[in-house]
């Protein structure tokens, strides 16, 4: 199992450790509800530093992301990040990713933990114009720092007006009396925010420094855990849950980065699938009844019949109600419809709501 570059920092702050995507990852420190709590109103610090990184260099860097992308990766500027997807052969979705633009012949990829090799294969398979490609993961260091506080927190670290910088965009500066280090106005918790990526080397002093310039906003560790049902909170999708290698982007609502001005792979039958309708869609719902969604749990309508699977849920903290988030067949997907999640064989109520849960 491999450890992040701050793994020590974490066991001696009294974390909760477990594998996750091959890595050891801190899943809570005090405890997911009040962790949740602590970005949603203040600020925290999440160690995301298992997320995957390449580079792509050269003349034909736009090309090969504009082939094996989703989204439409021309309209991005020196600084702008973009949400995608890698979609694959068969209607299916190699893993959902962030597009960094650093200049017109250099790119960021950013990709999930689990899915490092898989996405590095996949992308090379199709460099056939000699883009030249880095895997920098195992020398990047990842945190994300979130909450309305986290601009407040961090300005002292550095001379870039965090403050200013909208949403889905970044900047090469100095932190912390570090330079050539990416801000960016990024995060996976809808509570707003930054993510930072540096070179492992300068972990401690950047954590270090973070927790000293946030001690007046009380600012705390955050764990996977946390993570989670902040997500969970806005619908994004989780790889590996919500979005995998059998479900489209048209299925899980992720048309919105699924552009058919251009040619990628495998986009005539999306293109096809979007004109004609699916025939499952990821939805949202909450629990009417008391019982708490999990992974592939049961849907089904009122006669008992199935008409789909949770693929995601939990106990909102921030709601204070149990939410959750699965595919279900296309005409039980309208907001209000009753639906019937199978709970230890029991069928408890809920009904479809749109994203996000939180608002």
């Amino acid at each position: 199992m491999k450890n992040t570059a701050l793994t020590e920092k974490h066991i001696s702050l009294g974390a909760k450790m477990v594998p996750f995507a091959g890595y050891n990852m801190p899943v809570q420190y005090e405890g997911i509800n009040a962790e949740h709590a602590v970005v949603r109103n203040g600020v925290g610090v999440f160690d995301v530093s298992h997320m995957g990184e390449f580079m792509l260099k050269g003349e034909n860097a736009l090309d090969l992301i504009q082939r094996v992308t989703s989204n439409d990766a021309s309209k991005l500027y020196d600084g702008k990040v973009q949400y995608s997807c890698l979609p694959n052969e068969e209607g299916g979705i190699i893993d959902d990713l962030l597009v960094y633009r650093i200049d017109e012949k250099t790119y960021m990829l950013v990709v999930n933990a689990s899915n490092i090799e898989k996405d590095w294969n996949w992308i090379q398979k199709y460099n056939d114009k000699d883009v030249e490609m880095h895997n920098i993961s195992d020398r990047t260091s990842l945190l994300a720092i979130q909450g309305p506080r986290a601009a407040d927190a961090l300005q002292s670290l550095t001379d870039v007006d965090l403050g200013s910088m909208e949403y889905y965009n970044f900047v090469k500066g100095t932190f912390a009396g570090v330079g050539n280090v990416v801000i960016s106005a990024t995060g996976y918790t809808g509570a707003g925010g930054f993510e930072i990526y540096f070179e492992n080397e300068h972990a401690d002093k950047i954590w270090d420094a973070i927790f000293e310039a946030g001690a007046a906003f009380n600012i705390k560790p955050i764990g996977l855990g946390a993570r989670d049902t902040l997500r969970l909170d806005m619908g994004f999708c989780l790889y590996g849950n919500d979005i995998d290698d059998t479900t489209s982007p048209i299925e899980a609502g992720l048309g919105w980065i699924t552009k058919f001005t251009k040619k990628f792979t495998n986009s005539e039958a999306l293109l096809e699938q979007k004109e004609q309708g699916v025939k499952k869609k990821l939805i949202g719902f909450e629990m009417i009844d008391r019982g708490i969604p999990r992974h592939d749990y049961e849907i089904t309508d009122s006669e008992g019949r199935n008409i789909g699977k949770v693929t995601s849920g939990t106990q909102s903290p921030s709601l204070q109600k149990a939410i959750g988030m699965g595919y279900i067949e296309k005409g039980m997907d309208k907001e209000g419809t009753e639906i019937f999640i199978n709970i230890r064989n029991n069928k408890i109520r809920a009904k479809v709501v749109k994203f996000p849960f939180f608002k």
